[in-house]
């Protein structure tokens, strides 16, 4: 996205052509200048390359979650919303701890109230198979293979913006979900999600 800040709805855009809208910040260029009486090489390829091996990474993990998930019956069982829990007084209540960065007590801590597995539902099951999709819709050799998978999105450049749009809110909801962690005890967390196994005691401090 730095090498071209801007983005376009339907199957082509260019510098000459109306944005959609554009990040207020400069394009790469052939040469980045450092500040300095020197110039550095742009690090575009590279950094292409690191997405594309990161994206694989991610597909290849999500597809063992969602395996997992499915014959466990995690996501029957602690995700899909029970009874009372779509009601507006549970989901205010969820909303207004949450957005008062509430520690949570030991028992809230160890399961996930009726936002959080809204959240991890719409995660899940749409923003990270959407941004799959989209991703794989700028793809010239995939196109050729699956024309449907971009024309289905309006076009290559409806998928870019979608494609940046769903990479924004997953990286907020990393970023929330850091928080969350924090205050249920950073500790007792990571060791609960790396061992498999709760601790019996919260973490107080």
């Amino acid at each position: 996205m730095v090498s071209h800040p801007r983005f376009y709805w339907g199957e082509t855009g260019n510098v000459h052509t109306p944005t959609l809208f554009k990040l207020p910040i400069p394009a790469s260029r052939n040469l980045v200048p450092t500040g300095y009486d020197y110039v550095l090489p742009d690090q575009n390829g590279w950094s292409r390359y690191l997405h594309f091996q990161s994206a694989w990474v991610v597909v290849l993990t999500g597809l063992l979650y969602a395996t997992y998930g499915l014959f466990t019956g995690h996501f029957r069982y602690n995700l899909m919303s029970r009874e009372g829990d779509l009601s507006w007084r549970t989901l205010s209540i969820a909303i207004a701890k949450n957005l008062r960065l509430e520690r949570p007590s030991e028992a809230e801590a160890w399961t996930y109230n009726a936002l959080q597995r809204l959240a991890y539902l719409f995660v899940i099951f749409v923003l990270f198979p959407l941004v799959i999709w989209t991703g794989l819709a700028m793809s010239p050799a995939f196109v050729s293979a699956v024309p449907a998978a971009v024309t289905l999105l309006g076009g290559q450049q409806s998928a870019r913006t979608m494609h940046f749009f769903v990479s924004v809110f997953l990286l907020l909801f990393l970023l929330i979900h850091i928080v969350m962690v924090c205050r249920a005890g950073f500790r007792s967390r990571m060791r609960a999600m790396i061992t498999g196994h709760a601790s019996t005691h919260m973490e107080r401090t």
